[in-house]
Order: structure tokens, then C-alpha cells, then sequence
């Protein structure tokens, strides 16, 4: 069972936890993701939420005020998963879920890269305003079922 969460919680395919608002939350966030996915048949690629999970709570940890935790959700659907990254700032990401066309990154730089990756890789993707700040979100489809 990962930190934080709680058995019923799990029986009801939702993992909760609290992480810590530095860089170390992204490795305990990729972690409870692929533990909360690895005993799902025709569950979410693991891999790709894995990586989106890690690009949200990095943009949560590099661009909020580090004095809350930052919260990770992961639900797991009959049609997939949803991964949502709770922090306390209520102003929306980027140009997550804005209309295309969207800004390209500048190919020298070293970010600006993330939101694209979760856009493209996304079934759906999103944010939405908290009591505390905001949740972004994506969703990713089941995987096809292994013959």
C-alpha cells in the first residue's frame, strides 16, 4: 500500500498522497503511479503516465509557493486512469487545455516542453479550480488487451 493512502481507498480504485514540494515528490509520484497501475489488466500505459504524472508535479514544484504539500490523485476507471495534481495556486497552467493552435517550444530552451508532452500523449487533459487552488488533470485510455 503507498504512503498516505488508505485500503479503501484503493479497493475503490482511487490513490490519494501528499507529497513533498520539492524535486523529491516526482520519483514518489511515478512510483505510486506505477504501483496504483500494475495490477490492472487492460490498465493505462504505465509508462506514459509515469511520465505525464512526473511533468505536472515538477510544474507544481517548480512554479508554486513551496509552503503546501502538493497532492496526487490517481483514479483508476474501467475505460483507463485520471491523474490529477492538486497545488495551492489557482491561476491555470500554460496553455494546457487552451484552443490550438498552441505556442511550439523554442527548440534552445530547456523547458516549456511538459504541457505539450501531456496535450499530445493525453486521451484528455485539464484543469480545474480547488477550494485550496487547483487540480490539472489528464486522462489516458485503457491499453488494448494482450492476445
Amino acid at each position: 500500500m503507498a504512503s498516505g493512502t488508505t485500503p479503501a481507498a484503493e479497493a475503490a480504485g482511487l490513490w490519494r498522497i501528499a507529497l513533498p514540494h520539492t524535486t523529491a515528490a516526482v520519483p514518489i509520484a511515478r512510483a505510486l503511479v506505477r504501483t496504483a497501475l500494475a495490477d490492472v489488466d487492460e490498465g493505462a500505459d504505465c509508462d506514459t503516465a509515469e511520465l505525464l504524472t512526473a511533468e505536472l508535479v515538477a510544474n507544481a514544484v517548480e512554479h508554486t509557493d513551496g509552503s503546501t504539500p502538493i497532492e496526487l490523485a490517481v483514479q483508476l476507471l474501467p475505460e483507463g486512469c485520471r491523474v490529477e495534481v492538486h497545488d495551492p495556486d489557482p491561476s491555470p497552467p500554460g496553455d494546457l487545455a487552451g484552443p490550438p493552435p498552441h505556442r511550439m517550444p523554442d527548440p534552445w530552451q530547456e523547458h516549456g516542453r511538459g504541457l505539450l508532452l501531456v496535450r499530445t500523449l493525453s486521451a484528455a487533459c485539464g484543469h480545474r479550480p480547488t477550494t485550496r487552488g487547483k487540480a490539472v488533470w489528464f486522462r489516458l485510455p485503457g491499453a488494448p488487451a494482450q492476445a
